[in-house]
């Protein structure tokens, strides 16, 4: 795929928002819901970025710290601490995921001359969830492919 092709794929609506110092925009198709910060039941066993499960409308889902699956250091919850409910897996198979960030910034419509792709750090495959590098303004979102960074906290079993 072309590298125009390629940020063309991923030109669109993004939610944007803030882990750490960082900002982050995933696609809104993917964001079902944005609920302000609950109390989590933490559960035995399961890696240290899930947090554990939450009953959302009698639906039992996971949720995963993205400071912690990015390797931060974990902060005090604050009044803008949210949850955003994503989305993720297939048409056989969806699982919806709570994901804990810092804050949420807003919608942005992000145009395809506004992506550039993600810079390549060496070999690593840790860094494969990077879809692009938004500009806009003098700010730079970095675009996360929400699946791909879910990937490795095993999520199928709830």
């Amino acid at each position: 795929m072309s590298e125009m092709t390629r940020e063309m794929a991923h030109a669109g609506k993004y939610l944007t928002f803030a882990v750490g110092t960082e900002e982050f925009g995933i696609e809104i198709l993917k964001v079902k819901e944005i609920i302000g910060y609950q109390e989590v039941t933490e559960v035995p066993q399961t890696p240290p970025e899930v947090k554990g499960v939450l009953n959302l409308r009698g639906q039992v889902i996971p949720v995963v710290s993205l400071r912690q699956k990015f390797g931060m250091e974990e902060k005090e919850i604050t009044d803008e601490t949210c949850i955003l409910v994503v989305e993720i897996g297939s048409d056989e198979r969806t699982v919806f995921v709570g994901i804990i960030v810092d804050s949420v910034s807003e919608v942005q419509d992000i145009r395809p001359e506004q992506i550039e792709p993600s810079p390549a750090f060496g070999e690593s495959k840790e860094v494969e969830f990077i879809t692009g590098m938004a500009k806009i303004g003098k700010a730079v979102k970095i675009l996360l492919d929400i699946e791909k960074v879910l990937a490795g906290c095993n999520l199928t079993g709830f």
